[in-house]
């Protein structure tokens, strides 16, 4: 059989998310496993069937997880820690969900972000486990497809050098010890998927695009010489996305049948090195032309001359067609949303849309530019009329940008240190939040209602009010230094400031996965942003006039919402988020006027944004600190400006996170606090900062003692006088008791550890 239209993953969610309702109904145990089980398989069957009719050739199988796909290449090899008293062999549903949640006495999984994306992905830990295949789940998802569907699946698993990379638990120079470990069992994987009759298996290998040694490239030539020959049978495809390969020549002459490279997101390198350096003549080039990442219409007249440049240095009968990516990064589809306006909506494509873009791509590949004409005439269309809207030429924000000019506050951080002190009063080793608190089941039926127009605006703000009060006053009676209003007026920390800025427009249904469960419904930016009118001052202020504590006035940070949005692709993400940055700095001066002197402008996506090739990473800090400051810099010296990242390598940013000029900075640090307090041990921080003590990712309330190490761990290497004690990340996302109670735990460790240093210094 020819195949000329392949997908690389399909979104796990479902149209309305019923995966996410499936997963949450079982962890709630209104589901027994067997209904849980039964019912994933129908959801899982119902996109390969989806993909199937839509005239995909080559389907991936293996693509769905009922949390993540890491994790689930770990217990595959039975790597399970040990605190979750695993004895061997297949790993339990349950043990599988404890691993990325945790137990009351058992902390979940580390989970940190998929390369550049906003997916998490739960960490294999190395060290605690001998590697076995307890079950080849590639395999069982073949025959599923197969027998259920007559599809010719095409199995998808993560490569064996990427799946290593992506795990910690082992020393650098271990590496190669630990990828020949896994090696006999993907052998075994591919033997077995060879007897089964597999005609082709998609090995995922990100890893790369990114900047590798020659030592890790030896190792790739190795190992793939290695799954060759135990199964030579099988054509293995070998796929790449996100960026250009780093090694072109090299990985084009691995011995597998294909390979797939982004012709999207490699700022052409991909397309120089095929046209260039040629393309073996015994491979199949699965050539990544739709954006996997991103919701805009392909212009396929453009597409369409990339492939004719394509074909010019590869036989266009060994061209496949497909996506860049996984289609895991974008909403199901745009058919559900029907409040968008027509001159965007006809601009959009979400997954579903983009396997059909796909499949006329390979129609034109196949038959000729004319026999999709009709097609090519309407996606041009669609995105002329978008650029010639006025929302897309507003000049008094172009001409702004254009005349920017440097970003800086006014004393140094040492001068705003001493003043905020004495201005604002707030104690040694101080507690605080990260900003949100419990969104009940009551806050989303209220704003639904309200959204829909059952509820007044005047009972709504009375109710938001109500729940601001209560939280204060919750926040007084735990003990708390510098409270936050909890954010119960926000579905979500991005779409909210979209919806009140200029240039963005909200799906109804385009939500995509951020981790396990958790859904996210990035706004869509696609015209030129600006204020319109303050978005925080009515709640920040009625909080403070509750309490005679601080609270933080809360904003989610220019970055952050260009990485959490899906951008417009005709301007830079750097004039985008400058844009974003003078639209808060207006809010925030809002703010200052307002008296409140403690703000926070969160960045927690700052480092998932950096590009996976090192000699990218310098413009893109340099671009992002400019926008932070963009933000802050207008502000007085006693105003005191916070900031929150999610954890990350933080030694490889740690001067970038020095420019922004935060006063003070907490980091999301729970499931890898150790690992992060080496970095200081290296290099010295002189401002302000909070390690999250407790992981709020898992509905564990944790241990006195534990908190209290943390503590204790982090002021062996940070100045006491500039520490902060916080939870890692927001509570959106818990329950109210363990909120409550994890508080607690942390203030009393708080002022146990307060209550020594002060003894210690008497």
């Amino acid at each position: 059989m020819t195949f000329k239209s392949s997908n690389i993953g399909y979104p796990r969610i479902g149209e309305k998310r019923e995966w996410k309702k499936l997963l949450e109904k079982f962890w709630a145990g209104k589901l027994d496993e067997d209904t849980f089980t039964e019912e994933s398989k129908q959801l899982r069957l119902s996109y390969l069937k989806k993909q199937r009719d839509k005239g995909i050739d080559l389907i991936p199988v293996g693509d769905f997880s009922l949390y993540d796909h890491v994790l689930d290449t770990g217990v595959m090899f039975g790597i399970v820690p040990t605190r979750f008293d695993y004895d061997g062999g297949g790993v339990s549903l349950q043990t599988y969900f404890n691993i990325a949640r945790g137990t009351k006495g058992a902390p979940a999984a580390e989970m940190t972000k998929w390369y550049n994306t906003n997916y998490h992905y739960i960490v294999p830990e190395l060290n605690e486990s001998t590697p076995s295949l307890v079950h080849n789940r590639p395999l069982e998802y073949y025959r599923e497809a197969k027998q259920e569907l007559g599809i010719e699946g095409k199995p998808v698993l993560i490569g064996p050098i990427s799946f290593v990379l992506l795990s910690k638990g082992y020393a650098k120079e271990q590496f190669n010890d630990v990828v020949y470990q896994f090696l006999p069992l993907y052998e075994q994987v591919l033997n077995e998927l060879g007897e089964e009759g597999v005609q082709w298996v998609q090995f995922d290998e990100p890893a790369l695009v990114t900047t590798l040694s020659d030592d890790v490239v030896n190792l790739y030539k190795e190992v793939y010489e290695a799954l060759h020959n135990a199964a030579p049978e099988v054509n293995v495809l070998l796929q790449t996305y996100f960026e250009s390969v780093t090694h072109y020549e090299e990985v084009t002459k691995l011995p597998v049948q294909g390979i797939g490279l982004d012709f999207v997101h490699d700022r052409s390198e991909n397309l120089k090195a095929v046209k260039e350096k040629g393309f073996p003549q015994d491979k199949v080039l699965v050539a990544g032309l739709i954006d996997g990442r991103n919701v805009w219409r392909s212009k396929l007249d453009k597409k369409i001359s990339l492939l004719n440049e394509l074909a010019q240095a590869v036989d266009k009968g060994r061209i496949i067609v497909q996506p860049s990516s996984s289609l895991l990064h974008v909403p199901v589809t745009v058919k559900s949303e029907k409040d968008i306006p027509d001159v965007l909506f006809n601009a959009l494509s979400f997954a579903d849309e983009k396997l059909d873009e796909v499949v006329l791509l390979a129609q034109g590949l196949e038959k000729g530019e004319s026999a999709i004409q009709l097609e090519i005439k309407s996606s041009v269309k669609a995105i002329q009329e978008l650029n010639h809207s006025p929302q897309r030429n507003n000049k008094q924000v172009q001409e702004t940008i254009h005349n920017l000019g440097e970003a800086k506050r006014k004393a140094p951080f040492k001068v705003r240190h001493d003043l905020q002190q004495k201005s604002l009063q707030i104690p040694f080793l101080p507690t605080t939040t990260i900003g949100s608190f419990p969104q009940t089941k009551e806050v989303r039926k209220q704003r639904l209602q309200w959204r829909k127009g059952e509820l007044s605006d005047a009972a709504y703000e009375t109710y938001i009010k109500e729940e601001i009060k209560k939280w204060i006053d919750i926040q007084e009676e735990i003990g708390l230094d510098v409270l936050v209003h909890g954010e119960f007026e926000r579905t979500d920390m991005v779409e909210y400031f979209g919806e009140k800025l200029n240039g963005f427009q909200f799906t109804k249904f385009g939500w995509v996965q951020s981790y396990g469960s958790r859904c996210v419904k990035p706004p869509l930016i696609f015209g030129d942003v600006s204020f319109n009118t303050p978005m925080t001052v009515k709640e920040t202020i009625y909080a403070q006039s509750l309490t005679d504590k601080h609270v933080k006035g809360m904003l989610t940070g220019p970055i952050t919402i260009v990485n959490w949005s899906f951008v417009r692709d005709d301007r830079t993400k750097t004039e985008v988020a400058n844009q974003i940055a003078l639209a808060l700095r207006e809010e925030i001066e809002e703010l200052e006027r307002n008296a409140i002197l403690v703000i926070q402008v969160d960045e927690p996506a700052l480092r998932e944004g950096l590009p996976l090739k090192e000699e990218l990473h310098d413009s893109y800090l340099k671009a992002a600190v400019y926008a932070f400051k963009l933000v802050t810099s207008s502000v007085e010296n006693e105003t005191q400006i916070h900031t929150h990242m999610c954890y990350s390598e933080f030694e490889e940013i740690i001067g970038s996170i020095k420019a922004l000029d935060a006063d003070v900075i907490s980091i999301e640090t729970s499931r890898s606090h150790g690992e992060l307090i080496k970095a200081f041990e290296d290099s010295t921080y002189e401002r302000g900062i909070g390690l999250g003590v407790y992981d709020i990712h898992s509905p564990r309330v944790p241990e006195l003692s534990e908190m209290k190490r943390s503590i204790d761990r982090a002021l062996q290497v940070l100045d006491p006088k500039l520490f902060w004690i916080n939870p890692d990340c927001g509570l959106k996302t818990r329950g109210v008791e363990e909120t409550v109670e994890a508080l607690k735990v942390m203030v009393e460790a708080a002022k146990q550890t307060r209550g020594k240093y002060l003894a210690q210094k008497n």
